[in-house]
């Protein structure tokens, strides 16, 4: 029998969150360019009572994205998607990050938008960092927004891009400006599509950051954000649930920063010496 499908690209702690609320009932698609993570994941949340299936996906490629759409309209008609995929400053060059977390994702809403099911609706994790780039200019956002997606990375802001810090905040900078875009074309399907701007949420990635070379001046950042503290991916997976639900059916195209605070303390409170340090 099929059922409505949700899709999650993104096998980590901040996607399974999210899936584990939104996906009782329906089937979920879990994908992931690891295809062990993405089948220890799917067996997990199967003896968990969820129905569940897996696939091997690299968010970097289109053809490969084309086929998870495949893969999941088997078990029926896509009514949710979940992008917790990509890959950060100290994971990846610069076109790798530019190539997954700003084309890739992109080409994800794009495709995505063609097919979810009417009444569905999408959530693109983006980050905090997307929010530490000063303001643009509109020809420039509009350039990010609209640019078609086969000539995003042909962008000449873009290609003046020289470390993976910069490429990181454009990619999400991008992401939170093609969900507006992408926002109107999904309403014409009546589904929405929204950003969700985490700040260091703990994570296993996240320990490893922080117990690793850098991680005074991520316990600093905490300390002195307004929270005081990191946040956990049941934070966020509780605020995606109610952002795709029916209660939340006035918005769309929006992104929201949950982040305890960080962003505001780095423009203008105790942070302002990392923007000033960077030269912002």
């Amino acid at each position: 029998m099929k059922k409505d499908v949700i899709v999650l690209i993104g096998a980590g702690s901040i996607g399974q969150a999210i899936a584990r609320r939104v996906s009782y009932g329906r089937h979920l698609v879990i994908a992931d360019i690891n295809e062990e993570v993405a089948e220890k994941v799917s067996k997990d949340l199967f003896n968990a009572g969820y129905d569940t299936s897996f696939t091997k996906t690299d968010l970097g490629s289109k053809e490969s994205i084309l086929k998870l759409i495949q893969h999941s309209q088997q078990y029926g008609d896509i009514y949710g998607l979940i992008c917790a995929a990509g890959v950060s400053p100290s994971q990846a060059p610069i076109d790798v990050i530019l190539k997954v977390d700003l084309y890739g994702t992109s080409v994800l809403m794009e495709e995505f938008g063609k097919i979810i099911k009417e009444g569905g609706s999408g959530i693109i994790i983006s980050s905090q960092s997307g929010h530490r780039l000063g303001a643009l200019p509109q020809e420039e956002n509009e350039l990010l927004a609209l640019t078609p997606t086969q000539e995003l990375l042909d962008l000449d802001l873009l290609k003046k891009i020289d470390n993976t810090l910069t490429a990181y905040q454009y990619a999400k900078r991008c992401n939170v400006l093609r969900v507006a875009s992408e926002s109107v074309k999904w309403g014409k399907r009546n589904a929405r599509i929204n950003s969700l701007s985490p700040g260091i949420i703990i994570t296993p990635l996240a320990n490893d950051e922080l117990n690793g070379p850098r991680g005074d001046n991520y316990k600093k950042m905490i300390d002195l954000c307004p929270s005081h503290r990191a946040g956990t991916p049941d934070e966020i997976g509780d605020f995606a649930a109610y952002i795709m639900s029916e209660k939340a059916g006035f918005i769309t195209g929006s992104d929201f920063l949950i982040d305890g605070g960080t962003t505001a303390s780095y423009w203008y409170g105790d942070l302002q010496y990392m923007r000033k340090s960077m030269g912002n």
